[in-house]
């Protein structure tokens, strides 16, 4: 492991010299690929450092043993710096462990209602809304690419657009089927319902990462209409995209014009696309994916939200969480720790993980 360390360590001093480079800072593509890998790289070479300091006090400290002047101050020292190296140990094997490669990446999420008709729908539209606080609370870039919005406050379906370093490494465990229960607003007899509603989480790329002929695309536009039909448009700024060799539909209707709308569309193929191709080269991602989304049958679940108990409980890791008003507000970074950490944890055992 050393000599991995030494190694990465030389090549992050290697990418700040190019940095440097005149010849470099003219080229803006390649200053930017030279610049995420020298940032990829810094948590690991900033930790291996601290690694050496530490170290090297200890060797220090101990050849000053022999010094009855220093002896007292050089056993206070050891006694501070010796219990930090199995700690640094432990987070220099973390970040050894090899990464996924989107998890730099921004983040589109989907969500979709269920099993339980309005009440999935309405549980749809929380968890959209669940989502933007967490990113509010993080201080990520979020917004709605696209929904379809129903009567009541529901919705029929939404994309969520998700900005920052390493949303993808933090966010792909909520992939999967929410599961609820609760009394509905619409249930005059109290008694408590089940419903669901999917999530999927997809990292987005760039269209230079996913090549999409033309060729390969039919557009259609059609008027965008809100909840219920109303506020329908004099224009057709609605935009709906067929991937020809695939079959896949992307449709969107939030934003203004034409452009716009075509631009959210095409942000969402990419990221469907792209993961397709993950699913083809990573063995069991594809088993994977099935387990997360899954049918969205009310005994395929993840995670389930239990209002009258105020409970939520993550099925995977078998993590319980009480106050679903907090949850629901975006209070879910404690959830998303255990995740990762639970599969962190797996995968240093040789494990598959989550």
């Amino acid at each position: 492991m050393h000599e991995k360390l030494l190694e990465v360590s030389r090549r992050y001093d290697e990418l700040a010299s190019m940095m440097m480079d005149p010849a470099v800072a003219m080229d803006p593509n390649k200053f930017r690929d030279i610049a995420k890998e020298h940032t990829s790289l810094t948590p690991l070479v900033e930790t291996f450092r601290d690694y050496q300091r530490v170290k090297q006090g200890i060797q220090d400290a101990e050849d000053l043993l022999s010094d009855a002047d220093m002896r007292d101050m050089a056993q206070d020292e050891l006694e501070q710096l010796k219990p930090r190296i199995p700690q640094i140990e432990e987070k220099l094997k973390l970040l050894l462990l090899p990464k996924d490669p989107a998890d730099d990446k921004d983040i589109i999420m989907e969500f979709r209602p269920g099993a339980g008709g309005d009440e999935a729908e309405l549980f749809c539209a929380q968890l959209v809304r669940m989502y933007l606080r967490y990113a509010e609370r993080q201080g990520w870039r979020a917004e709605v690419i696209s929904s379809q919005d129903t009567g009541i406050g529901g919705m029929r379906e939404a994309q969520l657009s998700i900005k920052a370093t390493g949303a993808y490494s933090q966010m792909k465990f909520e992939g999967g089927v929410h599961r609820v229960q609760r009394v509905p607003v619409t249930e005059s007899g109290g008694r408590i319902h089940t419903s669901t509603a999917t999530v999927a989480v997809m990292p987005e790329v760039e269209d230079v990462e996913v090549d999409i002929p033309a060729k390969d695309l039919k557009f259609d536009t059609y008027l965008s209409a809100g909840a219920g039909g109303q506020n329908v448009q004099k224009n057709e700024t609605a935009v709906r995209i067929t991937h020809l060799p695939t079959g896949m539909v992307v449709a969107c209707q939030n934003q203004r014009s034409q452009l716009q709308n075509r631009e959210q569309a095409m942000r969402v193929l990419r990221a469907r696309l792209y993961e397709m191709e993950l699913e083809k080269q990573m063995a069991g991602i594809t088993e994977r994916r099935r387990l997360q989304v899954g049918s969205g049958d009310r005994s395929d679940k993840i995670r389930t939200y239990n209002f009258p108990q105020d409970r939520l409980t993550d099925h995977r890791i078998g993590y319980t969480q009480f106050g679903l008003g907090h949850v629901m507000d975006g209070d879910i970074q404690n959830l998303i720790d255990a995740l990762v950490t639970t599969d962190q944890a797996d995968r240093l055992g040789d494990g598959d993980g989550l």
